[in-house]
């Protein structure tokens, strides 16, 4: 088994904490699901909101979902000007058997015009 990076990026309506775990959430879920991970496969998530997100960690969405051996860290992106606002990113670094060709990275809502070609999912 390799460990592969998964990426994956969303956009929050909201600076508030409901808003910014319920986006966690539905992001970490179609990564698991459109890569086929376990969560005992998942060796780290690193996660990243511009700065405009700063209610809650999105790690706790994790903690929440069960991800309680998991290893879970948060930071800011930079503040580049003209970058996308209002936009949580995480990496997930998973042991799996899949070429990186395999991967699917997934890129949601307001996120998806950062990376056109990973477009996925509503």
């Amino acid at each position: 088994m390799l460990c592969r990076g998964i990426r994956g990026a969303t956009t929050v309506p909201a600076n508030t904490r409901e808003a910014i775990l319920e986006a966690t959430r539905e992001l970490l879920t179609a990564m698991v699901e459109a890569n086929g991970v376990r969560t005992e496969d998942i060796a780290s998530a690193f996660f990243t909101t511009t700065p405009d997100l700063t209610a809650e960690f999105p790690a706790v969405a994790a903690r929440e979902m069960g991800w309680t051996h998991v290893a879970l860290m948060c930071g800011h992106e930079m503040s580049v000007p003209g970058s996308l606002p209002m936009c949580l990113r995480v990496l997930l670094h998973v042991n799996t058997d899949k070429s990186q060709g395999e991967i699917v990275h997934v890129y949601l809502r307001g996120a998806r015009a950062l990376r056109p070609e990973f477009g996925f999912g509503g």
